[in-house]
């Protein structure tokens, strides 16, 4: 019971923190989007997704309400324009009866996470909430039935479409088996979890052409020889773990998003669940919309979209990291530098080149300054419920180069991961805006 009523009061400072970020009302506050998005994290916290799957959870949780504001509005363009390998049934044009598209839209958000997510059944409450709430504010029961219709058909044609990215066949894959060899990726404490997703690459992409499209620059080779480059490397790792300053810590403290860390004490192991990278990019994104005073159209389009790159950009990031296998500074250090030697960070279960915070997080950066403009200035309050303080940027830029750079500063990346997973991430969001620039999705900026 104490459980519960801890995930409780999180999940209502969750959602109350985005709701105080509103400063315009130009639709009821129960239909933002965002209050159904972080409802889905709440679960997905719940259940300890990893990264990669997450950002596949959001991906097609918004897709349901992307189709039925496109059905219903001339503001953006279709879904099949952006997403190649898209094609919809059409089911939306054979509705019959008067829905409301916005509240369609709201439920098949949650419709769609219902299905998708272990612990999906949690959202019922959610829905039966929502609808309860509905019939408060004076809808009309057969607007609510239609809707509800409508949703439901806008997400069976999404869950269709999400069984087709090969997210079924990955147990039948061959079993990834960590190599001891020098260089090469191995679990590490106090976890020791196996790698995570080690067959992601096969996902099926939303917007880039294939998961191989931006491949990172050649890494510098390991090496033990204390005067190579790649010691080099993992001694400016060290060093500066030495040399933390109380505001490097809190960045890197701030942008952890680690799903779940342990923490040990004695015998004692305690775990402590978190909302992942993807989380923390679509919960800033319903929250800067809010700040724009986006449209309801904008904002599921904002969301879809940011839900897509995430999607993208984890898959990218996982075939480079795959590919180059590489080890983790804790790995290294404690092997032939320091025994004792621990990062400030828990080090992620899987293996290092590209960091995935630099690539998710200047993907979403190039595709939100593209959507809102540079120079927007906003406070992030995603953390607050995690036990961080707010933290203000300038731009979204701003905020991802912070993110890239907490890795390094938290002893979980080289340099090197840092820089290249920048380029990486900005290749990315650079392919998608191109994609929404030939769709005609224009930026929501005046």
């Amino acid at each position: 019971m104490r459980g519960i009523k801890q995930y409780l009061f999180i999940a209502a400072a969750f959602i109350s923190g985005a709701a105080s970020a509103q400063s315009s009302k130009t639709y009821p506050d129960y239909l933002q989007p965002d209050h159904a998005v972080n409802a889905l994290t709440m679960v997905m916290i719940h259940d300890v997704v990893s990264p990669p799957v997450a950002a596949r959870y959001y991906a097609y949780s918004m897709m349901g309400a992307y189709n039925l504001v496109e059905a219903n509005t001339q503001s953006i363009p279709a879904l099949k324009s952006i997403v190649k390998a898209y094609q919809p049934t059409g089911v939306l044009d054979t509705l019959k009866g008067k829905y409301d598209y916005k509240i369609a839209s709201y439920y098949s958000i949650l419709e769609i996470g219902k299905q998708l997510l272990p612990s999906g059944a949690l959202l019922e409450d959610d829905q039966t909430q929502f609808v309860t709430l509905l019939k408060k504010t004076g809808v009309k029961q057969d607007v609510i039935d239609n809707s509800i219709k409508a949703a439901l058909a806008a997400s069976k044609d999404v869950l269709a479409f999400s069984k087709s990215d090969n997210y079924n066949k990955l147990s039948a894959l061959k079993r990834y088996t960590p190599s001891k060899a020098d260089g090469k990726w191995y679990p590490t404490p106090p976890g020791y979890f196996e790698a995570v997703e080690p067959n992601w690459r096969t996902i099926r992409v939303m917007l880039l052409d294939s998961a191989r499209q931006c491949k990172a620059a050649k890494l510098v080779p390991f090496n033990k020889d204390t005067t190579s480059a790649f010691y080099k490397q993992v001694m400016e790792v060290y060093n500066q773990s030495k040399h933390l300053s109380v505001e490097q810590i809190n960045q890197a403290m701030f942008w952890d998003c680690n799903p779940f860390a342990i923490t040990t004490s004695g015998h004692m192991a305690i775990g402590f669940k978190k909302i992942s990278p993807g989380g923390h990019w679509m919960h800033l994104t319903g929250q800067v919309a809010r700040q724009a005073k986006l449209s309801f159209d904008q904002t599921v389009a904002a969301l879809t979209v940011e839900g897509a790159t995430l999607m993208d950009a984890f898959i990218s990031c996982w075939d480079e990291k795959y590919n180059s296998d590489r080890i983790r500074p804790e790995t290294f250090i404690n092997r032939y530098i320091d025994v004792k030697w621990q990062p400030v960070l828990q080090t992620p279960p899987f293996p290092e080149f590209t960091s995935g915070h630099a690539v998710v997080s200047n993907a979403s950066a190039e595709l939100l300054t593209y959507l809102l403009g540079d120079n927007f200035n906003f406070t992030d309050n995603t953390e607050v419920p995690f036990g961080s303080s707010q933290r203000s940027f300038k731009s979204f830029r701003q905020a991802a180069a912070e993110a890239s750079m907490s890795r390094f500063y938290g002893g979980i990346h080289y340099m090197e991961s840092v820089t290249q997973g920048n380029v990486q991430g900005k290749e990315v969001g650079n392919i998608v805006i191109s994609k929404l620039k030939a769709a005609g999705l224009q930026p929501f900026a005046k």
